[in-house]
């Protein structure tokens, strides 16, 4: 069989199956669902980083991870906060740009990553605890995060979140240094998107 088969990749795929069944509850108009699957693919993109460097492997295999996990995050942090918003309504020539827009970004961010991978392994241990630009992972506790200010804005969420899509995206391609969690902030962003899967199935029903 084509590819590389080992538990590295385990929870990337279970990120990618979250989202997929998460797009699927999104574009049925269900975003508390949708906002709740879009959380666990945040919690195993958090933390299959350290199961991969655990387990042994080929160079070739360690190259096809890193190929593996940008996919996926396309489609986890890139496509499903954008059907997000597709499922919240938003429609008409902006909020089909905003859609767009957000997706290209991620897709540029991710394509620059890849072709200069080998470069960013060599940087010194200093730069290394920076990104550039807002990572498209962070989509995944975003998006929840601003799903759950419609409890308080109600029908002019869909303005909200469109601009979420145009801002965030932006954020991606800007350079701009954002400090990697580390250690116990890791746990902290942990705690803070328990929560937040939390508030969605208590009050997301409110969510349309």
């Amino acid at each position: 069989m084509i590819g590389y088969y080992n538990w590295s990749v385990v929870l990337t795929y279970v990120g990618l199956a979250a989202a997929i069944i998460g797009i699927t509850f999104a574009l049925q108009g269900d975003i508390r669902v949708a906002g709740m699957l879009i959380m666990v693919s945040s919690v195993c993109d958090m933390f299959d980083g350290q199961v991969a460097r655990v387990i042994k492997r080929s160079e070739p295999a360690k190259r096809f991870g890193i190929q593996i996990d940008s996919l996926c995050d396309l489609v986890c942090f890139g496509v499903f906060p954008a059907l997000i918003g597709y499922g919240l309504g938003i429609r008409g020539v902006i909020g089909t740009l905003a859609m767009i827009f957000f997706v290209l970004c991620g897709v540029i961010r991710l394509a620059y990553f890849n072709v200069h991978e080998e470069e960013r392994q060599e940087q010194t241990t200093e730069r290394r605890k920076y990104y550039q630009g807002l990572p498209i992972t962070t989509s995944g506790a975003l998006a929840p995060i601003c799903l759950m200010l419609t409890l308080a804005l109600g029908g002019n969420f869909k303005i909200v979140y469109t601009v979420f899509l145009f801002v965030v995206g932006l954020a991606f391609v800007i350079d701009f240094p954002v400090k990697k969690p580390h250690g116990v902030f890791k746990w902290i962003l942990l705690v803070v998107d328990i929560t937040i899967f939390v508030c969605i199935c208590c009050f997301g029903g409110r969510i349309a």
